[in-house]
This record gives C-alpha cells, sequence and structure tokens, in this order.
C-alpha cells in the first residue's frame, strides 16, 4: 500500500502533536512543522498528498507558505486552518488555490473529511493529467501510424 503523507504546519506544539497522532490512527504518515520556515525546508514536491497550516504563524504565516509551496507544486492540495473569526485571508487563499479551511475549534471528523477530500481531489487530478498524456499521445501517435502504413503499403507495391 502506497503510504500517504501530510504535512502539518502550525505554532502551537499541541495542535500539533494533536493533529499528527490523529491522522496517524487514520493511517497518513505525518511530517511536522512549528513554523512557516521549517515547513519549507521539509517541503518535498510530489511528496505530499496535503500540507495542513495554520494562517497565523510568526514569521511566514499560512498564506505566504501556501503562495511559496504552489510555486514549487502546482498540484499540492492545501488546507488552512484559522481560529479567528474574520476568515477573509481564508476565502482569499481559496480563491487564489487553496484547496479549502477549517475554523477552530473544529470537530477532528470534519478535519477528517476535508483531508480524504483533498487527497481524492489530488489523486483523482493526477490520474486524469496520465489519462489526458496518453490521448494525447494516442492521438498523434494514431495518425502517423496511419501516415506509416500508407507509405509501407504504397512501398510495399513497388518492391
Amino acid at each position: 500500500m502506497e503510504q500517504k503523507f501530510i504535512l502539518v504546519v502550525d505554532d502551537d506544539r499541541g495542535s500539533r502533536e494533536m493533529l499528527r497522532e490523529c491522522l496517524e490512527r487514520i493511517g497518513y504518515s505525518v511530517v511536522d512543522a512549528a513554523n512557516g520556515e521549517e515547513a519549507l525546508k521539509r517541503f518535498v514536491p510530489g511528496k505530499f498528498e496535503v500540507v495542513l497550516s495554520d494562517i497565523v504563524m510568526p514569521g511566514i504565516n499560512g498564506i505566504d507558505l501556501f503562495r511559496r509551496i504552489k510555486s514549487q507544486d502546482e498540484n499540492i492540495v492545501f488546507i488552512l486552518i484559522t481560529g479567528h473569526p474574520n476568515i477573509e485571508d481564508a476565502v482569499r487563499a481559496i480563491q487564489n488555490g487553496a484547496y479549502d479551511y477549517i475554523t477552530k475549534p473544529f470537530r477532528f471528523e470534519d478535519l477528517k473529511i476535508k483531508i480524504d477530500r483533498a487527497a481524492e481531489a489530488r489523486r483523482m487530478d493526477s490520474s486524469f493529467r496520465k489519462v489526458s498524456g496518453v490521448m494525447w499521445a494516442l492521438l498523434i501517435s494514431i495518425p502517423l501510424w496511419i501516415v506509416l502504413g500508407i507509405v509501407l503499403g504504397f512501398a510495399w507495391r513497388w518492391f
């Protein structure tokens, strides 16, 4: 079975540990980071199914982290966590490509549903890209084979 990785970024140690424990219990391998700088060092494009990040952190906040990670891996699925009643930043991030957000305090079951949907969306997007690539290859190669068949058939008659 393929290992599923999630990057959890939160400056609150208790929140990170709670998220790690819960996510590992449902089958994810968790890499955690205490801030945006640490998250950028641990992020490997293509490795993670989901990045789960708090918005308000010292240094690189969740919105800036999203932009930087998105520039490294345009297919990354990013879920933001906000503890503030004003969720304008989270909504703006979603408008710019973040997958979703969740407000604190949250029920883990709600978060699990969002993460599962996000991971499935990434897998489906990846599968679609593969199928799309195969389709383009076929569309390009079929006319080539037809042309080769005609040329070879014509050449065969001469010999």
